[in-house]
């Protein structure tokens, strides 16, 4: 399951339409429901962000794989829903080499987005030096 399907999954869990999502994370509705579709990059600050609005850890966002178990319960006019999460009680040392898959998938995707942090971060000093520059030259 893809990031934006587990933030879709955690919002519908909670009832909540993408416009009450929306408002809770300052975003226009049409930019958050990019996020849930998968058309956006989203930095990591904002699925920090996304997490915090509905109550999970970003390692249980990033954790939520193949190798672990999940029970829903609930009717869709109910609002009393009940989860129920547990590791594979069957895992031996033979699923090892998965889990450290996942971990290795899990780590590559936060180096990615920290050398997107940082390109932008980059690309936002050249241009502050600019600003500078222009105010000394105003200045003299």
């Amino acid at each position: 399951m893809e990031i934006y399907e587990k933030i879709r999954f955690m919002r519908s869990f909670k009832n909540w339409s993408q416009e009450e999502m929306a408002g809770r994370l300052g975003l226009s509705v049409n930019g958050y429901a990019k996020i849930e579709r998968g058309e956006t990059d989203v930095t990591l600050s904002r699925l920090k962000q996304i997490v915090d609005v509905l109550g999970i850890d970003l390692a249980e966002l990033f954790g939520l794989n193949e190798k672990n178990v999940f029970h829903f319960a609930g009717t869709h006019y109910a609002h009393h829903h009940q989860v129920n999460y547990s590791p594979d009680a069957s895992a031996t040392d033979a699923t090892e080499p998965i889990e450290l898959k996942h971990e290795l998938e899990k780590s590559h995707l936060i180096i990615q987005q920290r050398e997107k942090e940082i390109s932008y971060l980059q690309e936002e000093i050249v241009q502050l030096k600019e600003i500078i520059d222009l105010v000394k030259k105003q200045v003299l």
